[in-house]
């Protein structure tokens, strides 16, 4: 909304992603796609040590029941310890996303503040999370690519399920397929 009325928005990724230089903890970049529309937006986690004797789970933006699913994978298949942890989680730009594909990127933020080690601002991801700890493939993968490369970002994780199809060679981002949560963190940590 502007004095003369209404503005349009053309591309609401860059209002949803903190324009930042240094690399802070916590924080990933997710590829969601909101009705038709692919939109890059800002995930931002914070695990701290428990003070009080029950550790609290608080998610803005984001389902809880599904925070606390991802945690249970991260303690059974990753082998870290967020029991003793307080976990607070915030989907930046005050949307609620409802897309599974944000669960590659939720994770990736939950690693980044357990650790307190940056990732890269050039980095974002799309991938649903399964129980077992697989990277899930997500529908629309091409347009979560093309909205990543559009907006300069460098590298996107994804699904290796979702590699079926794509032609690399047309692409300006580098594409790194997954299959399970254990081979994110060594290639992010």
């Amino acid at each position: 909304m502007t004095g003369a009325g209404l503005r349009q928005v053309n591309n609401p990724s860059e209002i949803l992603i903190s324009q930042r230089d240094d690399m802070l903890s916590g924080v990933a970049i997710a590829a969601t796609i909101e009705g038709l529309r692919p939109m890059l937006v800002e995930v931002q986690a914070l695990v701290t040590q428990s003070v009080y004797g029950t550790p609290q789970r608080t998610a803005t933006g984001f389902d809880l029941r599904r925070l606390q699913l991802l945690l249970a994978v991260l303690e059974k298949r990753g082998g870290f310890h967020f029991g003793l942890k307080d976990v607070f989680l915030n989907i930046a730009g005050g949307l609620r996303v409802e897309d599974p594909s944000i669960d590659l990127a939720v994770l990736c933020a939950l690693l980044s503040s357990f650790e307190d080690i940056g990732i890269s601002h050039k980095v974002c991801f799309a991938g649903e999370v399964g129980l077992s700890g697989e990277i899930r493939a997500v529908n629309r993968i091409e347009q979560r690519i093309a909205e990543a490369e559009k907006l300069g970002f460098e590298k996107i994780f994804i699904s290796r399920y979702n590699k079926k199809g794509l032609d690399f060679t047309k692409m300006n981002i580098e594409v790194v397929p997954l299959g399970r949560v254990d081979e994110v963190y060594r290639l992010l940590f």
